[in-house]
């Protein structure tokens, strides 16, 4: 197809039917990259190229001239530096050669064989300091190796038109990190003479640039976020736990009479942690190529008629080659090695604390040695641990997810035989994992298929399977055979279970998993299943994201909430309020609830009014703030009457860290029965970080019964409901399996009678929260390889004590944790390794604990939630390596931040120093 230069104006209509109809046996074609006619035949018409206008602005054809072979003098110089420590010398690294260019061949279609080859190449580096505070010496040179010098030399050929190169042709077995030079070099060859926005295919990969022309000068920036190119990693599924990346790259191209006289092109990454900006690196690099004058005279050109005649007739290798940089992988001298640890097993067993920040160090380490192990290996780990140390490698070999450790674990794991335990163990690490393979969730749908199993491991494998599917979807993998059968295995079971706590059961998987097309289930087991359906079926349609929440969906909301075909339970129509009020809500539903509330008991009321005032002050952006201010100032709902109900029942948030790349908060909600006693408690800690939101930790505890038990006339309207507590938590955005205190009143006091005293574990265990690589390919031919890993290790239980004969209740949370960050660039240069790597270490822990106080009237609550003191320390390391010298600085800190207790609220703070005082 021809495509006409839109310089030509409206009385060229001639010359444009005459373009049209070129019918050259030469075959030429007319091609056009934004303004700009690439080629033209050699006929003395129309079709020939002296005929044509160039645009305002343009510049004329570039081409280099026959028997000439131009000189240009090249340097490039490349930074790697912390982001955090500029006491902490990086890496530097500077090469100059000269660069000889000659044209072999044309044809009539102004495409022309270009041969480049680099000669007289030096390398140098900035070599260590001598010692503290001492001044650096001259930059040091960096010896080449024979077989480099000879493999740089190796000229290099490209088919090249008016700046555009088409192909490259060279040695394919020459070394992976002098072969990328060498498209470092020819890539500064690709360009332009008019301005636009093309895609372009350069040693970055294929990137969306944009040119502009001024006099003798274009000037191309390239969007390397827009680049494609294969082999590029992985990254963890929640960006809150992944790195930001901010590139950009501009090049400077002067030219004159048609020949291109200079290039300076320069780019900078900036790699950092989400959570954690200050901990990150920077890349520079700058590559210039200048004219030295004058050109010398070459042999004449190849007589061939087409590119592969001229190619076959020239002396040396000539197979195609990629523009884009091949990926290299260094190889690791000092990686640990699972078959060298089997062999001092006995003497290298790990001492299993999770909340210690030693062993999460350790689980990292092991993640790193079973992703290059053998099957064999893994397998002989796995029967050899001692049970203590056994859960600890079950984690670490799911984290790893290679395919030897994922079959290890597969023969290893019989589920008929070993302790459900470790089973649990295994599935929650399948769960928790941060970018689960198909491999994954086949392993976890085998195990679980056509067994008779423990409930707690059906009731567990079947919620893991749930975030499983959730998380492959969103690597875009819904497609996978795997994911089939795990959503058929929960519709399945869902359709069978005729108990309502199997099919609550399956109703949370679905929360995990989160797809769209399971919403009309939801909605249907939210409607028309009984209270504890609903409530399960509303938790899932809570974890949805606002643009799943259809108006179909909010209708049915609105039903529960407003009871317009039968009576709901007070938490259904609490959570039917929150969808409406926190999923982009509508003026209507907001003044509907508000109304609602005015005439509802007085704790869910209270409870809803408070939900509504604390979005106004919310220290997040919360989207329906305007929207509830606008409602807010309309007297005849804001106003004492309106929200002056005396409920003890609660709504409380608040921040708990402020930074400037992340916001943690606490929230809040506290329902109380009409006769004081607690029904519900939400306790809720979010992360915050560059517009992504994570339930870090989410704890509802809920109590049944507890006004019968004590007496107290249950309302009107209300059923007697059976003596129950139970907690549900998510952990990271996956739902656990809950967890039964007790059931009944024989159970109750069984278990107070029988209680050993020691808390309920929720969880406990290691978690790869980070596992990011990433290499980014430079602009003179090098790569920087990014990896990241963060481990956290947890242990949080729970316990709840209920005296009846002094009618209080008391609750308590522990979460104790650590957390290790390993976060490293590695520079690799056929002249020069550098090494940048940053470790963090961090220890917690945090207590929540509530008491109530039911013989008093109203009834008495306080609330305490402290951290304690946190420890933390921080390494930074530069490793250099160039020719036979190697050198490694390293440079710390560490310290303690105080412990805190946070207080919540006034009144919250004067019945806490009541009841304390009274305890003691």
């Amino acid at each position: 197809m021809s495509v006409i230069p839109t310089a030509w104006g409206k009385n060229d209509t001639s010359r444009r039917q005459n373009v049209r109809g070129c019918k050259h046996p030469c075959k030429s074609r007319f091609f056009l990259q934004g303004r700009m006619l690439a080629a033209a035949c050699g006929r003395t018409d129309i079709c020939n190229l002296k005929h044509l206008h160039l645009s305002s602005g343009d510049l004329q054809l570039l081409s280099f001239q026959p028997k000439t072979l131009y000189q240009y003098n090249y340097t490039l110089d490349v930074w790697l530096d912390h982001t955090s420590t500029p006491s902490l010398q990086g890496a530097w690294l500077r090469a100059e050669a000269l660069v000889q260019l000659c044209r072999l061949w044309r044809d009539q279609d102004r495409e022309e064989l270009l041969q480049v080859q680099v000669r007289n190449l030096k390398a140098q580096h900035e070599p260590e300091e001598e010692s503290q505070g001492s001044t650096r010496g001259p930059p040091a040179e960096i010896a080449l190796s024979r077989e480099s010098q000879a493999e740089l030399q190796q000229p290099v050929f490209i088919s090249w038109s008016s700046g555009k190169v088409k192909a490259a042709y060279g040695n394919e077995a020459e070394s992976i990190l002098i072969s990328n030079l060498k498209r470092g070099i020819i890539s500064l060859l690709q360009l332009q003479p008019h301005a636009g926005t093309v895609v372009e295919e350069d040693v970055s990969g294929s990137c969306q640039v944009t040119y502009t022309v001024s006099n003798h000068s274009i000037t191309k920036t390239k969007d390397l976020l827009s680049c494609v190119k294969p082999n590029s990693g992985f990254a963890s599924i929640n960006k809150i736990f992944g790195l930001k990346w901010q590139p950009t790259s501009r090049s400077q191209y002067m030219v004159k009479d048609n020949l291109l006289q200079s290039v300076q092109a320069e780019e900078s990454h900036t790699v950092s942690l989400a959570l954690k900006s200050t901990t990150g690196i920077k890349i520079s690099s700058r590559q210039q190529l200048q004219l030295a004058s004058p050109p010398i005279p070459s042999p004449a050109e190849v007589a061939a008629r087409s590119l592969k005649d001229a190619l076959a007739g020239i002396e040396g290798q000539h197979q195609p080659l990629s523009m884009a940089s091949l990926p290299f992988r260094r190889v690791c001298t000092h990686c640990p090695s699972l078959r060298a640890y089997l062999k001092a097993f006995n003497s290298q067993r790990v001492k299993v604390d999770t909340s210690k920040a030693a062993t999460t160090w350790q689980f990292q380490r092991f993640i790193q040695m079973l992703r290059s192990a053998k099957k064999r290996d893994v397998l002989q780990l796995l029967m050899t641990a001692p049970e203590e140390m056994l859960p600890f490698v079950v984690e670490a070999a799911v984290a790893a997810q290679s395919v030897a450790s994922l079959a290890a674990l597969s023969d290893f794991l019989d589920f008929s035989k070993k302790p459900s335990s470790l089973l649990e163990k295994f599935l929650y690490a399948a769960a928790f994992s941060p970018r689960p393979s198909g491999q994954l969730l086949r392993l976890v749908s085998d195990k679980l298929d056509g067994k008779q199993l423990a409930p707690e491991v059906q009731e567990t494998g079947i919620l893991a399977m749930g975030s499983l599917v959730g998380k492959l979807c969103l690597q875009k993998l819904c497609g996978l055979q795997e994911v089939e059968r795990g959503v058929e295995t929960i519709l399945r079971g869902l359709r069978g279970a005729e108990e309502e706590s199997k099919m609550v059961i399956y109703l949370l998987a679905l929360g995990n998993a989160a797809l769209p097309e399971t919403i009309p289930i939801l909605l249907d087991h939210a409607e028309e299943g009984p209270t504890m359906v609903a409530i399960a079926a509303i938790s899932a349609l809570q974890r949805f994201p606002a643009q799943h929440i259809s108006s179909k969906v909010k209708q049915a909301m609105r039903r529960i909430f407003h009871e317009k075909r039968k009576s709901y339970e007070k938490t259904c129509r609490l959570g039917a309020a929150e969808i409406l009020l926190e999923k982009e809500p509508l003026p209507m539903d907001v003044i509907n609830i508000l109304l609602a509330a005015n005439e509802m008991e007085t704790e869910m009321a209270t409870l809803l009014l408070l939900k509504v005032q604390s979005s106004l002050y919310a220290h997040h952006p919360y989207p329906a703030r305007k929207i509830m201010k606008d409602i807010m100032g309309d007297p005849r709902i804001n106003n004492y009457n309106f929200f002056s109900k005396a409920g003890i029942s609660s709504s409380f948030s608040g921040p708990l860290t402020v930074t400037q790349d992340l916001l943690s908060t606490f929230g809040l909600d506290l329902l109380f029965l009409e006769g004081g006693f607690l029904r519900k408690s939400v306790s809720d800690f979010s992360l915050l970080s560059h517009g992504q939101q994570l339930h870090a930790a989410q704890v509802t505890i809920e109590a049944q019964g507890m006004d019968s038990m004590l007496g107290e006339n249950v309302l009107e309207g209300e059923e007697e409901s059976e003596l129950m507590a139970r907690m549900s938590a998510i952990f990271f955005d996956v739902q656990l399996r809950p967890i039964i205190f007790f059931q009944g009143y024989t159970d109750l006091m069984a278990k107070v009678l029988l209680s050993s005293g020691e808390p309920t574990s929720v969880v406990k265990g290691n978690i790869l929260l980070m596992d990011h690589h990433q290499v980014i390919p430079l602009q003179p031919g090098f790569q920087v390889a990014i990896r990241l890993q963060g481990g956290l290790g947890l242990d949080i239980s729970a316990d709840m004590d209920v005296s009846i004969w002094e009618q209080e209740l008391k609750t308590s949370i522990n979460a104790r944790g650590s957390l290790a960050i390993d976060f490293q660039a590695e520079l690799d240069t056929p002249f020069l390794q550098a090494t940048l790597r940053s470790q963090t270490e961090a220890e917690t822990s945090v207590q929540f604990d509530t008491m109530l106080r039911f013989s008093s009237s109203p009834v008495l609550m306080c609330l305490q939630l402290k951290e304690e003191q946190v420890p933390y320390r921080e390494i930074f390391t530069v490793s250099k390596s160039a020719g036979s010298q190697s050198s490694t600085t390293q440079k710390g800190r560490q310290g303690t931040m105080p412990g805190k207790e946070f207080a919540l609220h006034q009144a919250n703070s004067k019945v806490c120093n009541l009841l304390l005082a009274a305890e003691e």
